[in-house]
């Protein structure tokens, strides 16, 4: 997958673009359908697939004030998540409140058209763009003929009659439900981020613990208690459990403990892959966790097979 920072640095480097845009928060089940939809007509014209999406998110920019503002993925999480999904080529556009203004037709017609020579635009069910979301897939197609490209909406995707949509992963991450937001997914949960061997004492110095720095505010991470979860470095995977303290709060800790392997990850780059949460969390007046309760956490994640 090729990564832009810009529209006009891709410019001339797509060929015959298939071209969809949005923040593919989560990069679940319904934004791998259109990713593949891309891919699909791609291979049909011999083209190239093609995502716009935005950095910082659009709500940052637009409402500073608002600090709830949660995302599924970090940036860098994002990119390999579509990565993954097969997607061909990642446009970042830096988002500010100049180009918030960009108005519907001139985002078509000069970015789309103009710089990306896009041959086919997809979009989701509902999907808006453009100044105040003017933009919709009637006004793309009463500019399609008039600019050369086509224009495909994709209807809404569904799973066990409920519709897939971030703000429903996030519901399900904010209330612990793990299996639930993995199977809008259609992957496990993840958190990335840099390794520190007991930076801090969890439930004591004998006992090594990782804990993950999460360097974006916008993160969302899953409530305070025990995970079931594996651990991916360099190609290798390490069953752990993990305790969330904390989360999304300036105290939160990410601690993961190797339940098998004893090998040295300080200041080392990890993915924490969560399966589900098997324990509420009871913490000690110093806010440390009792032996016991370590070891009852412990075994009940060994005897998970995932």
């Amino acid at each position: 997958m090729k990564v832009f920072h810009d529209t006009a640095q891709a410019a001339g480097r797509i060929r015959n673009a298939v071209v969809t845009t949005g923040s593919f928060d989560g990069v679940h089940i319904g934004h791998k359908v259109i990713i593949n939809r891309l891919n699909q007509i791609a291979r049909e014209i011999d083209g190239e697939s093609v995502l716009i999406t935005f950095h910082p998110h659009p709500r940052k920019v637009l409402y500073p004030e608002q600090t709830d503002l949660k995302l599924i993925n970090s940036q860098e999480e994002k990119i390999e998540l579509l990565r993954k999904a097969g997607l061909q080529n990642l446009i970042i556009v830096p988002f500010s409140i100049e180009f918030s203004k960009t108005s519907s037709h001139d985002f078509i017609s000069k970015i789309l058209v103009g710089q990306l020579q896009a041959k086919v635009v997809v979009v989701g069910h509902n999907h808006h763009f453009g100044h105040n979301r003017q933009g919709d897939y009637e006004y793309l197609h009463q500019l399609a003929s008039e600019l050369g490209f086509s224009v495909e909406e994709i209807p809404l995707q569904d799973i066990e009659n409920e519709t897939v949509s971030s703000t429903k992963i996030r519901k399900a991450l904010f209330e612990g439900n793990i299996q639930r937001a993995n199977a809008y997914l259609d992957h496990q949960y993840i958190i990335s981020g840099n390794l520190k061997q007991n930076s801090h004492k969890l439930v004591s110095e004998e006992i090594p613990f990782y804990t993950i720095e999460i360097t974006e505010e916008e993160k969302l991470v899953p409530p305070p208690g025990v995970y079931a979860t594996n651990l991916f470095f360099e190609g290798k995977w390490f069953k752990s459990v993990t305790f969330v303290t904390g989360s999304n709060t300036p105290n939160q800790q990410v601690a993961s403990h190797l339940i098998y392997d004893r090998i040295n990850l300080h200041e080392k780059k990890g993915t924490l892959y969560f399966y589900k949460k098997v324990m509420n969390l009871p913490l000690s007046g110093n806010g440390s966790i009792d032996p016991d309760y370590f070891e009852e956490a412990k075994e009940r994640v060994k005897d998970l097979i995932y």
